[in-house]
């Protein structure tokens, strides 16, 4: 039975058989013509079985394996490799259909290629999920076909694997190689001149040129001149960054969040830009905590440095799941209250489409901003753009460019109000929220703000 399941015949065999039957039906008319269509039969199914015997024969076969990491990345390619190994002893054509989670929505995970005796064929795609939770791959399917291309012979590897896809740690991975490279610019993070000095102090080390006069350590300069191997160095005082700040990201998962960008939800963008941020500020030897909120209070961790603490907030962040009703803002509010004694960052993701949407929630957010730093981040309505930069040319386009400009009138209108009681805010399209908010931050820590 399982001989069976795998054996199929190609196209080209009933291509042939076709046109011998064809044949055999004009023999009719033409009886000298059915001896030779007979024979051709005869060697066709002769061929068939000689095929049939090259691919089943002992000593042959193909091994596939499907190579991909524990975990996906959401919103991001993630690469996937197909490595075919011949053990036949001549030339084959594979034909490699992936089955993919069904979240993917693919019909093109086919390809074809020709692999030499003994050799390993490599195929590479990409998937990109647009949400989290648990995908199921089904089986890798390889079809085999001998150089006469009669038979084909399945075979199947892989079969019923689980991967999950997680907040995507492959954008956190690359914002910290290129923060460890200082290459940072090249995503739009820029760079940002340091406003007056930090307070910390870090070491006393030898004055050299370039350094600011103003942190001569008159004292330790005095002190190194009466040991006898002083030199006539001077000492200055070294401050670094103020370290172990809090950090908290704030993520809205009501309604509001649920608008979709390139298939990615607003709070999954959020999601993703709250990974790559609280890395950031780990690098930066900062605290990072997450809080969670929509009609009810939702998951927190509180802010740390330690070792495990990323680790944490991506386990967090990879169960989160919404119903997207009402936010409710009040109960943010208590919880912060009452759970954050200290000062701190707050950063939080949400999204106004009007002027009033923002003013019912504004006695919270003034609340907020009295004890913490508040940045609100909020998105532009890409679509709302498309109209504005398109020409009009009939009535109903100018209408809609009216519409599309008293929305993106009222959005700006949101930042100058916030601003108005000393609200910090960011709105930023989308495709742009990670870098923006690091910017953000960086900008925050250079004034001394947090």
């Amino acid at each position: 039975m399982q001989l069976l399941r795998s054996f199929f015949l190609t196209r080209r065999f009933f291509l042939a058989l076709t046109a011998l039957v064809v044949g055999l039906t004009v023999a009719f008319f033409l009886p000298g013509w059915l001896v030779p269509l007979q024979l051709a039969l005869g060697l066709l199914a002769l061929l068939t079985l000689l095929d049939a015997a090259l691919l089943y024969g002992t000593g042959g076969g193909v091994f596939g394996r499907r190579v991909l990491g524990d975990k996906l990345a959401n919103g991001s390619d993630n690469d996937v490799a197909i490595y075919l190994e011949s053990r036949y002893r001549f030339p084959i054509s594979t034909e490699t259909i992936d089955e993919v989670p069904h979240q993917f929505q693919r019909r093109d995970v086919l390809f074809r290629a020709l692999v030499q005796p003994g050799e390993t064929s490599v195929i590479r795609y990409q998937l990109r999920p647009t949400k989290r939770g648990e995908y199921e791959f089904g089986a890798l399917n390889v079809y085999v076909a001998s150089p006469l291309g009669l038979v084909r012979r399945r075979f199947r590897f892989d079969e019923n694997r689980m991967v999950p896809v997680y907040p995507s740690f492959l954008q956190m991975r690359q914002y910290e190689l290129l923060a460890a490279s200082n290459r940072l610019t090249e995503v739009g993070v820029k760079r940002i001149r340091r406003v007056g000095q930090s307070l910390e102090f870090d070491q006393i080390r030898p004055y050299v040129p370039g350094d600011d006069p103003r942190r001569i350590n008159w004292k330790a300069t005095a002190r190194r001149a009466t040991t006898p191997e002083a030199t006539d160095a001077l000492a200055v005082n070294h401050y670094q960054d103020e370290r172990a700040q809090q950090v908290y990201c704030l993520i809205d998962k009501g309604r509001v969040m649920r608008m979709p960008f390139e298939g990615l939800s607003l709070l999954d963008y959020a999601i993703n830009a709250t990974l790559v941020v609280s890395n950031i500020a780990l690098r930066k030897h900062d605290k990072a905590g997450l809080i969670t909120f929509s009609h009810q209070p939702g998951a927190m961790v509180p802010a740390d440095r330690r070792s495990g603490q990323l680790r944490q907030l991506l386990e967090v962040l990879y169960r989160q799941k919404t119903k997207y009703l009402e936010t409710d803002y009040e109960r943010l509010y208590l919880t912060v209250r009452h759970q954050i004694r200290q000062r701190s960052l707050l950063i939080l993701f949400t999204n106004f489409e009007t002027l009033y949407g923002m003013q019912r929630q504004l006695p919270y957010l003034r609340r907020l901003a009295k004890s913490h730093l508040l940045l609100v981040v909020f998105f532009e309505n890409t679509e709302l753009s498309a109209y504005l930069n398109a020409p009009a040319t009939t009535t109903q386009e100018v209408y809609n460019q009216t519409v599309a400009e008293k929305f993106a009138q009222e959005k700006r209108q949101i930042v100058r109000e916030l601003n108005q009681y000393g609200i910090h805010s960011l709105l930023t399209a989308p495709q742009n929220l990670t870098a923006n908010t690091i910017n953000k931050y960086l900008e925050f820590k250079a004034r001394g703000l947090i």
